[in-house]
């Protein structure tokens, strides 16, 4: 069996948000999309759970996270940093 190549996967930076599920942490990313009509940078946000197994991040730390093959419904990322 081989490995499948990791350069088209996602790895995105995030805050995260929320800890209260068992093994899985929210996790909201933030980037700046410029508007097309008025030129301005507007900072979007969206959250992800991420797979986080036997952590010991806290509210506010900053996670680095990738994308994965689905682990459950919602969970398609999974903690790296």
């Amino acid at each position: 069996m081989t490995e499948k190549n990791n350069k088209n996967k996602k790895i995105v930076d995030g805050v995260v948000v929320s800890k209260k599920m068992k093994d899985t942490l929210t996790v909201r990313v933030d980037s700046f999309v410029k508007h097309p009509k008025y030129k301005k940078y507007i900072k979007k946000s969206k959250k992800f759970q991420v797979h986080a197994p036997a952590t010991d991040k806290k509210l506010g730390d900053k996670v680095q996270i990738a994308e994965t093959k689905p682990v459950s419904k919602t969970k398609k990322f999974k903690l790296v940093n």
